[in-house]
């Protein structure tokens, strides 16, 4: 437990950190890397290159200070970070070189600011939030090794087959190469893939969402080429080296399954699945589970440019002509001319809730929502626009931003 004097003192810097924040941490990974550059192959470098890692910290170490007298209101930005760093196998040993580096960069930046009864506190303050990550941790690396075919750490995974499902995203089929089961996992959550990037020297780690149901034999992964530039040009390291290099054949690195984002299946309650763009993967893995397991009713509702970039729509399309509990909308905000409204989509424009809430507003339904960071915004404010609780609206975060819950 914290003490009442370290409490009032981080809350006091928290002023201090909305004002010098970023140019603290900023300093702190650059010590970090200084002094331990192994470390770079657990960090997104893209988003280091474009300073969105730097703005998405420093804002976490904003609200840690601001809610430390309640850390309750940080439950499931802890869950969801503790999810991560399980995905990416950090290690307890690691946390005090991040805090040592972390509170150098507070006194460094603040200069005589930074007074001996702030860095002691923050050292108490770090310490506390670091034993929460870490036994947290450390229950969903032991939960991820004890369930039937499951494991810790990396395993390797040999590309069973190689799926083009629209002009950016194309599907792997994995499975262990040791030839052994695999472990199931609740539908939304993700697995983190490894590779060799030869233009930064170093291994990068990307979360993607299972894009299928359990089968205890592998997984698939539908992934989106982040950009048409090509890895050269430093765009999508790991997206383009998985669709340009990575074949049938070809053996990766993967960990367990692990995310905070899946549906539940106990509930019997309408389900609305909400996704725009590549975000349709794990509500793919939420439908068919829900379709095979349970009786509810659903309603799944797309987004995207056009037909050539709207993956997997004629298996959604069949299944929703031939089964009366699943409604399917889909909107293009592009369509082609060759797109058939009324076949291949249902909207023109944006996704709109408003302008379907007669179909999507259910009796004590729950809303699943995954896509770019202003999609899911905008699919929130709507969904509490039109009265839904927001102990009902569910959304998956990846990369580094977070928004308002």
């Amino acid at each position: 437990m914290l003490s009442q004097d370290t409490i009032k003192t981080v809350k006091a810097t928290a002023p201090v950190l909305a004002e010098h924040g970023y140019a603290i941490i900023q300093r702190f990974y650059e010590r970090l890397f200084q002094a331990h550059p192994e470390l770079k192959n657990l960090f997104n470098m893209r988003h280091q290159e474009r300073g969105e890692q730097q703005r998405a910290l420093a804002s976490a170490v904003y609200a840690y200070a601001t809610n430390i007298d309640n850390l309750q209101a940080l439950q499931s930005a802890v869950t969801r970070i503790a999810h991560k760093h399980a995905s990416l196998c950090v290690q307890p040993e690691q946390y005090p070189i991040v805090g040592q580096n972390l509170l150098t960069a507070i006194r460094e930046e603040l200069g005589n600011a930074a007074t001996d009864e702030i860095i002691a506190a923050w050292t108490e303050a770090y310490q506390e939030l670091a034993d929460i990550l870490i036994t947290a941790e450390a229950k969903f690396y032991e939960e991820a090794a004890a369930r039937p075919g499951g494991w810790r750490g990396w395993r390797n995974f040999v590309v069973r087959q190689k799926r083009q499902e629209s002009e950016v995203i194309t599907s792997f089929y994995l499975e262990p190469e040791d030839g052994k089961p695999v472990a199931d996992f609740k539908p939304g959550q993700y697995i983190s893939v490894v590779v060799d990037v030869p233009r930064l020297g170093l291994q990068q780690i990307r979360q993607y969402s299972l894009s299928d149901i359990p089968n205890g034999k592998g997984y698939r992964i539908s992934v989106k080429r982040e950009s048409g530039e090509g890895v050269e040009h430093g765009a999508g390291y790991v997206s383009c080296l998985l669709h340009d290099y990575v074949n049938k054949g070809d053996v990766v690195k993967i960990t367990p399954p692990f995310g905070a984002f899946y549906i539940d299946m106990q509930a019997n309650t309408p389900v609305v699945l909400i996704s725009g763009g590549v975000g349709l993967t794990p509500m793919i893995s939420m439908l068919k589970a829900v379709l095979k397991n349970t009786e509810r009713e659903i309603v799944f509702v797309h987004g995207a440019r056009n037909s050539r970039v709207h993956a997997m729509k004629e298996r959604v399309k069949a299944v929703a002509d031939t089964n009366l509990r699943l409604t399917s909308i889909v909107f293009y905000d592009l369509p082609l001319e060759d797109d058939v409204q009324g076949y291949d989509y249902d909207y023109v424009g944006l996704v709109d809730l408003h302008r379907i809430a007669q179909t999507v507003l259910k009796p004590d339904a729950d809303y699943y929502i995954c896509g770019p960071i202003p999609f899911m915004r905008m699919q929130v404010e709507a969904l509490k626009g039109l009265g839904v609780n927001q102990s009902r609206i569910h959304y998956e975060v990846f990369g580094t931003d977070v928004f308002d819950e």
